[in-house]
């Protein structure tokens, strides 16, 4: 049984869950794209052809067995469970509002179809619209997060990533790949209402997983953001306490603004001793500020998330500036995802092709900078090997993929790291 493991940003990436931009996204009308939570339309095959480089990448690195996408996931979990099927489906009806026909029609669909049509809200060879697309489901980092050897499936903050929890809830419960967390105890579930209710004041439960990082296997960073609030924060720090899973529980407190709506969008490690920040925010602390709980009951305040990070996490930390620092380049850098990357092991990292005030940065940071798709040409010739490639960030295609306010950081859910 393979490993179910997260307890570090950097540590070598061995499999991880993808979403491949889907038909839905080309449904999406200038009218809808805000109340859909993108910014832009997109053109689809374009997308999907930077996404395939995205993931070419990782499968190099990781193999293409270790690079899961969502829809192969929803299909094992279909013909897994059939109550779970029965349930799922029952959700959605509701929630979509159809008629109750529709549920009949969905049981009865292949299990390869009823995937393709719970994701797009399409069926395809009746040029039928059931629902909405859910356009952020490219974003597998929010749906759930690998913390230590627990797995918590995330609540989302907003309506129109709804479908999205209920599908991934309906995987990590019912698709075999995760049946021994469930039997073990290892699946925090968000949406449970007994668990996780409003508090008394009626603020409600919402966390997304672009709010949560494993920073080591001690510290997991909640940001407390415009998708991400306190009680959420405050529930499973409580309940991650009462398991034993971490030790602190690290609320970073943003501005609640859709600039930065994830703490991955101002910063995430790509190093050691290496994080790739946004300045005013992140060394500046700027409209933030950092409270450590931890499991013996106390708190300590940071005035900064440098402060923090340098007195409580590594002494040594550096940080690599989103266009070196400088307006109006570091806001320009930040708004098209120059801090949010995932590293797929110490020192090598994936960013957007549309930074490059930033790559400067990198760059005299001591960083060899190098396009994917002539990485993926050296890999295919010879001339390179995955194993091989140390210090670098490895730069992807992003025309369409940055239009979606979302970098590599946010299209990956890690579920094993060494």
């Amino acid at each position: 049984m393979a490993s179910i493991q997260v307890s570090s940003e950097i540590s070598p990436l061995r499999r991880v869950v993808v979403h491949r931009p889907d038909e839905g996204i080309a449904r999406i009308s200038p009218k809808r794209a805000s109340e859909l939570l993108f910014d832009d339309i997109v053109h689809l095959p374009q997308m999907q052809e930077e996404h395939d480089v995205f993931t070419g990448i990782l499968r190099a690195f990781l193999g293409a067995d270790n690079v899961l996408e969502t829809k192969d996931l929803l299909i094992g979990a279909i013909g897994a469970d059939a109550a779970t099927k029965e349930w799922v489906i029952d959700e959605i009806v509701d929630y979509e509002e159809l008629p109750k026909t529709t549920k009949q029609l969905l049981m009865d669909l292949p299990d390869e179809r009823l995937a393709d049509v719970l994701i797009t809200g399409y069926l395809k060879e009746e040029d039928y619209i059931l629902f909405d697309p859910i356009p952020n489901f490219i974003f597998t980092r929010d749906i759930a997060v690998t913390v230590n050897d627990h797995v918590i499936i995330t609540k989302p903050g907003k309506e129109a990533r709804f479908r999205e929890n209920y599908l991934s809830r309906f995987i990590f419960w019912s698709n075999p790949i995760f049946q021994h967390l469930k039997e073990q105890g290892r699946l925090i579930n968000m949406n449970h209402y007994e668990e996780f209710p409003p508090s008394r004041r009626g603020e409600f439960v919402s966390l997304e997983g672009g709010d949560m990082m494993v920073i080591n296997k001690d510290y997991l960073l909640i940001g407390h953001s415009e998708r991400t609030s306190a009680h959420a924060i405050h529930s499973l720090r409580d309940m991650l306490f009462k398991q034993g899973v971490v030790k602190n529980v690290v609320q970073i407190n943003i501005p609640h603004d859709r600039s930065y709506m994830h703490i991955d969008t101002i910063f995430t490690q790509i190093n050691n001793n290496h994080i790739v920040a946004f300045k005013p925010i992140v060394v500046d602390g700027l409209g933030s500020n950092v409270e450590v709980h931890k499991s013996n009951g106390t708190s300590i305040f940071y005035s900064s998330i440098r402060d923090f990070l340098v007195n409580e996490i590594n002494p040594n930390m550096q940080f690599i500036l989103s266009g070196k620092g400088e307006s109006p380049y570091q806001e320009r850098e930040q708004w098209t995802d120059g801090c949010n990357l995932v590293a797929i092991k110490p020192g090598v990292a994936l960013t957007y092709d549309r930074n490059p005030v930033t790559e400067k940065a990198f760059k005299k940071a001591g960083y060899n900078i190098v396009h994917a798709r002539k990485l993926l040409a050296d890999f295919k010739s010879g001339k390179a090997k995955p194993e091989d490639i140390e210090n670098t960030i490895i730069n992807l295609p992003s025309n369409e993929l940055s239009r979606a306010r979302g970098g590599s950081h946010c299209m990956t859910c890690p579920i094993e790291r060494d």
